[in-house]
């Protein structure tokens, strides 16, 4: 048998040892190669979408490229650590250095290279599932069909050739200044009782109390200029919080009878401490990347959330036309054309027009500011299906902005107390507030009933609207109808809503798209990071339970202990990046002054249920494997 015959059965032989480094290469191939072929399709070359879209692409796939490569490289290392052994044992059997180097350089290049091409075989599988998820995020007119994606086979065949090359390369020389009793040895346990400074750990908690004290306490602007601290506070507590604070809060509860000794603490907490401080650096750098993940992902469905749905709140109306003083209101010919329009998309839609007055109002901080009578009201109320008014005589309503979102709090009544001056010097102090989006008005302005708007002063201003209401139509027609008159009208003048919304939204989608597909690779990378620093214990954990069992544990009690044991290892960084994630969608939301509470839950609760999930199929196969050991 030749050695490189010898390096290949090795694999072959070792299917367990070897499977889970070949499936997390294989998942990250798949994932690069799935957004090569999106990044790579015909559409994007055939002028039908923007060059900028294809620079994100680029950028986006790099970012990918350069993390698979820390990733891969990470999940190497992490498979050498429990081989560290089985290279000692070849050491003592007569085995080189060099030719130890040479087989892991083999083996490496071999498992490598079918992960690459089980990767884009696996990626062709899901190739279509990509498209038509890119064709609803990217909101785009083309469609993205399927083709034979060549260009993105070679991509990713050469890239990750090259990228498990290097990786062989480095790994191989990295084992070169291993000497043999460290093989033997390994360093998976921590020499001696692992100790955690009391000072540290009150900095830990310390640094974190006011990284989320301070997140969660700005408004506004503060939040940017509060924003570099706060993430640098943070990232040091939680490092203090995995490598101190965790470890000193495991020795009192190691020191309390009442809870060490009571049924299986005792096998739980026995070496809680060691793992804890052993695998400190990765869970910091899971709850890091996770938070990215969060953040990123949140930040981005939040914004598109912020954009789209205010944009509709203070826009009801299907169309608005809108001229101001000294401009020629709505024509009859260009009247016919917008009846033409609709009628070419069968869309029916309900028209009004009104005259808006505008007054100067002392105190005032609007130069100008909308006084509306209440029959005008209640008419475009009821045109859009909003609550009429009542207003008696002598009264006034004042209607808050529905620009509310962007205008600090302590203006959004500012009219309350700013009486209404009439012709003959009486004035008027509203009672009543209301927050609506009615009349087509930005900024607040007052509701009075018509005799008293017969008694006001001449008016300084007045704009002239017409609106449509579309009763009838498809989505579809009303966009495509909206966007041809918005194109014949004087820019700004004609608003069409949805067609506003769909551009957004179709401007938008290439950065969520990259940002979720990004985001999620970081995610599920964190995951597999766990993945490995749980396998890698898993000898010794075979070890320690099985000598444990001799001690009568029974299957329930062992079954209960490895659950409780793997979950605090699992979830402890995934908890931690949820409530970093919390704190920082919470910061977003106050940057903007909306609220993001369903945005953030739907993001961290889907990710978190995710976390459960893959928990649950790692806890079930290492579960297996510890009892078959036992028992």
């Amino acid at each position: 048998m030749t050695f490189r015959q010898f390096a290949i059965n090795n694999v072959i032989r070792n299917k367990r040892l070897y499977a889970a480094y070949f499936l997390s290469s294989m998942f990250t191939v798949m994932v690069f190669f799935t957004f090569a072929i999106f990044a790579f399709h015909p559409a994007f070359f055939d002028g039908g979408i923007k060059v900028e879209v294809l620079y994100g692409m680029a950028v986006a796939g790099g970012i990918i490229y350069v993390f698979s490569f820390f990733f891969v490289l990470y999940s190497m290392s992490s498979f050498l650590q429990s081989r560290k052994k089985e290279f000692g044992l070849l050491m003592m059997q007569g085995m080189s250095t060099r030719q130890i180097r040479l087989m892991v350089f083999m083996e490496n290049m071999f498992i490598g290279f079918f992960a690459t091409l089980s990767g884009i075989m696996l990626g062709l599988v899901f190739a279509k599932a990509i498209l038509l998820l890119a064709e609803n995020v990217l909101v785009i007119d083309e469609a993205l069909h399927f083709y034979f994606p060549l260009w993105a086979i070679l991509v990713t065949f050469v890239s990750f050739v090259v990228l498990f090359l290097i990786i062989s390369l480095f790994v191989s020389f990295i084992l070169r200044t291993r000497k043999l009793v460290d093989l033997i040895k390994g360093d998976k346990q921590s020499k001696g009782e692992p100790k955690a400074s009391i000072m540290l750990s009150v900095i830990a908690a310390l640094l974190l109390a006011a990284g989320y004290g301070t997140a969660l306490y700005v408004k506004g602007q503060q939040v940017v200029m509060a924003m570099l601290p706060v993430i640098i506070v943070v990232t040091i507590g939680t490092y203090l919080l995995f490598t101190q604070l965790s470890v000193y809060v495991i020795r009192r509860l190691k020191r309390n009878r009442g809870i060490f000794w009571h049924k299986t603490n005792m096998v739980l907490f026995s070496d809680l401490s060691f793992r804890m401080k052993d695998n400190a650096r990765t869970f910091f750098m899971v709850a890091i990347i996770s938070t990215v993940a969060f953040s990123a992902i949140g930040s981005l469905y939040g914004f598109q959330s912020y954009l789209t749905k205010n944009m509709k709140e203070m826009n009801p109306y299907t169309y608005i036309y809108s001229s101001f003083e000294g401009e020629k209101p709505l024509t009859q010919k260009q009247n016919k054309m917008v009846d033409e329009t609709l009628d070419k998309y069968d869309i029916q839609a309900e028209k009004a027009s009104v005259d808006l007055d505008y007054f100067d109002v002392e105190n005032s901080e609007q130069s100008e500011v909308l006084i509306a009578k209440e029959s005008e009201y209640n008419r475009f109320a009821a045109l859009i299906g909003k609550e009429k008014v009542d207003v008696d005589k002598q009264e006034a309503i004042v209607v808050t902005d529905s620009s509310r979102v962007i205008i600090d709090d302590s203006k959004k009544d500012r009219l309350m107390d700013v009486p209404i001056e009439l012709e003959n010097g009486g004035n008027i102090t509203p009672n009543r507030l209301l927050s609506t989006v009615v009349m087509p008005e930005m900024y607040s302005y007052y509701i009075v009933d018509d005799a008293t708007f017969k008694a006001l002063p001449n008016a300084v201003n007045s704009r002239s609207y017409t609106i449509w209401q579309a009763a009838q139509g498809s989505q579809e027609s009303i966009i495509d109808a909206g966007g041809i008159l918005q194109k014949k009208f004087q820019p700004g003048r004609f608003q069409a809503i949805d067609y506003t919304l769909y551009t957004t939204n179709k401007s938008y989608g290439p950065v969520l798209f990259i940002g979720l597909f990004i985001g999620i690779v970081f995610f599920v990378s964190a995951g597999s990071f766990l993945y490995f620093r749980l396998y890698s214990d898993l000898d010794h954990d075979k070890d320690k339970f099985k000598s444990i069992a001799k001690m009568v544990l029974t299957d329930k009690e062992l079954k209960k202990v490895i659950n409780r044991q793997t979950a605090l290892l699992f979830f402890a960084p995934i908890v931690v990046a949820l409530v970093h994630g919390a704190v920082a969608l919470t910061a977003l939301s106050h940057l903007f002054d909306y609220n993001l509470t369903g945005e953030a839950a739907s993001v961290l609760g889907i990710f978190a249920l995710i976390q459960i999930i893959y928990f649950g199929i790692v806890r079930y196969y290492y579960t297996k494997q510890i009892r078959r050991t036992v028992f």
